[in-house]
């Protein structure tokens, strides 16, 4: 079965929001087992969405509109979709009562004239009660196919879709379809592929989507069956194939984990304390192990040592390092991370010094250059680096790069 995404609204053409809802949308028609190969964003504009809906309802079995359900004049989503497929609006008396009674327990005691533009209902349409606002969502059914109207709102339409939208869609569609996230760290894309192009030239069912992320590569097993036990078998064997080509190289088969929580929950179970020591990504590390909740068990202490001052000051980065091999170097890395652990008393300790531009390049230290140390039980591993992009692009890849030494370096150790 195939459905199709309609978004509505000026405000999406003009980026003035981002259009959350149509990523919410697609997941859940995902999980159906939905097939998606359209999808549209129109202005509130009765000729162009006219033209949408109708092309959409060509080509698919479902369409799914959100947004343009509102009281004012250029909220025209209903009225056009009643145009469509011809069937005209009429009150439905339970929804006006509804309005009523939402004002009444409002803060807005006057109900104008207009909201009882959201009473209009196309005959015949099956109404969705909105638990958290006054537009109601409509179901129409005509020719064999639906049209679903939901508002906009995302603390409406989300909740809307989970209790009435996504039962009737199950029930149009048995098939279930359930995914496992493969997520890899330390290895590129490109090697990535190669070593999958195998599963994936006989894939059929289960499939296997590649995305590359920065600093790692997510592979995407989905599998469609009857339901959503007999798609994790299938899953299963393939997910099993992929650990044995990659190894510790997979962080996690839960799309929801990050790698800094896999990294502080490997800290926890070996009962070890962390210090991080940053130059140029100057706490984005830090920032990122701290957004794991319950971090404070095991993360003790973050440096940012931007300077080449606070780098002797706070970390004892020796004045003749600093001076005969410069502060983005090997070993400046190494004094930071072997000192930070040290200054601290934690077991470990990574470090990330270099440079992240757009200046301070040279031939012989372009920008991009990082180094990332980790010192864990006074043995000490240092990596060099050579990113390329813009300044955020290159923090972007020390942190998860430094946060994939830390993971080895823990994994490594086999005391």
């Amino acid at each position: 079965m195939v459905v199709e995404l309609i978004s509505v609204g000026t405000e999406l053409l003009l980026g003035n929001i981002v259009n959350t809802n149509a990523a919410y949308l697609s997941r859940k028609c995902a999980i159906l087992g939905l097939s998606m190969y359209h999808q549209s964003v129109v202005g509130d504009n009765e000729e162009r969405l006219s033209d949408t809906l109708r092309t959409a309802l060509d080509r698919s079995d479902v369409v799914i509109l959100s947004g343009g359900l509102g009281p004012t004049k250029d909220d025209l989503t209903k009225e056009i979709a009643a145009e469509v497929l011809e069937m005209p609006l009429v009150e439905d008396s339970h929804s006006r009562k509804r309005i009523e009674e939402y004002f009444k327990n409002s803060q807005f005691k006057i109900i104008t004239d207009n909201n009882w533009k959201q009473a209009m209902v196309p005959e015949g349409s099956i109404v969705i009660d909105n638990q958290n606002g006054t537009a109601p969502g409509i179901i129409m059914e005509k020719n064999g196919k639906s049209v679903i109207l939901l508002p906009g709102p995302p603390n409406e339409l989300v909740p809307m879709f989970e209790n009435d939208i996504f039962p009737y869609l199950n029930k149009l569609q048995p098939e279930t379809i359930s995914s496992s996230m493969v997520k890899i760290c330390g290895l590129g894309e490109s090697y990535v592929e190669t070593q999958i192009a195998d599963l994936i030239e006989k894939q059929s069912n289960p499939t296997i989507a590649t995305y590359a992320k920065t600093g790692e590569v997510h592979l995407r097993v989905t599998a469609k069956a009857s339901d959503e036990k007999e798609a994790k078998k299938l899953i299963k064997p393939m997910v099993k194939e992929l650990k044995n080509r990659f190894g510790n190289n997979i962080y996690t088969t839960d799309e929801a984990v990050s790698l800094e929580e896999t990294i502080v929950n490997l800290l926890k179970e070996k009962q070890l304390t962390l210090t991080t020591a940053e130059s140029c990504t100057g706490g984005m590390l830090a920032a990122r192990l701290t957004n794991v909740p319950g971090v404070s068990e095991v993360y003790k202490q973050g440096f940012v040592t931007y300077s080449n001052r606070a780098k002797r000051k706070l970390l004892d980065v020796k004045k003749n390092t600093l001076k005969d091999y410069g502060a983005v170097s090997d070993k400046t890395a190494k004094e930071m991370a072997k000192n930070g652990a040290f200054i601290t008393g934690t077991d470990v300790c990574v470090s990330i010094t270099g440079i992240a531009g757009p200046d301070g390049g040279t031939p012989e230290k372009p920008v991009g250059l990082v180094y990332i140390a980790c010192c864990y039980n006074n043995r000490i591993t240092v990596n060099e680096y050579h990113f390329k992009g813009g300044r955020a692009k290159i923090r972007e890849n020390a942190v998860v790069r430094a946060l994939t030494l830390l993971r080895e370096t823990i994994l490594e150790d086999k005391d």
